[in-house]
């Protein structure tokens, strides 16, 4: 079943590669979408593909790279839409 998740990652999470981080695994997870970092210090991440490959990529977002620091993870679920053919960095 396809699924589009819309994520909030915080912690200490922008400085240390977590968008880079973030990207393989989606990649490697045949997800599409982006990532981008938050002016107040979160990471957004906006992604499509199997619902599995999703709820695997937050249980990897969870853990982060190793300089990073998790505190939280928000999922917001909403429609697939089938936008993206990638999965891209967002750089502001």
């Amino acid at each position: 079943m396809f699924a589009r998740a819309r994520i909030i990652v915080k912690g200490k999470v922008q400085g240390v590669f977590y968008r880079a981080f973030t990207q393989r695994s989606a990649l490697r997870l045949g997800l599409k979408g982006w990532v981008r970092n938050l002016p107040n210090g979160d990471v957004e991440v906006l992604c499509e593909g199997e619902k599995e490959s999703i709820e695997e990529l937050i249980k990897e977002l969870w853990e982060g790279p190793p300089l990073s620091k998790v505190k939280d993870v928000t999922i917001s679920w909403e429609d697939y839409k089938s936008e993206f053919r990638d999965f891209t960095i967002k750089h502001q």
